[in-house]
Parts: structure tokens; C-alpha cells; sequence
């Protein structure tokens, strides 16, 4: 779970710092790993009320 919003921030981080610094890669891969972190939440959610 904290590995999940480690990468929720991160991927925040990513994706402003490359909206600063012009990089579409940069925000590309910010989003990719946030929503990679929305969708570790979401399982870890699902997996502990079953």
C-alpha cells in the first residue's frame, strides 16, 4: 500500500515537473505511473475486503 501512494506521488511530481520543464515524455511517464499507483490502491482495496 505505501509503495502504491509512493508512486501516486511520484508520478504527480513527474508529471508537473515535466509540464515546467516542456518534457512530454516526462509527463507521460508521470501519468503512466500514477495511474499504475491508482490501479496498485484499487487491488490492494479489492484484495483486502475479500
Amino acid at each position: 500500500m505505501i509503495l502504491s501512494i509512493l508512486a501516486i506521488a511520484l508520478g504527480v511530481f513527474l508529471f508537473v515537473y515535466g509540464g515546467y520543464d516542456d518534457s512530454p515524455g516526462a509527463q507521460g511517464l508521470g501519468l503512466a505511473i500514477f495511474v499504475a499507483g491508482i490501479y496498485g490502491v484499487i487491488k490492494n482495496r479489492k484484495k483486502k475486503f475479500n
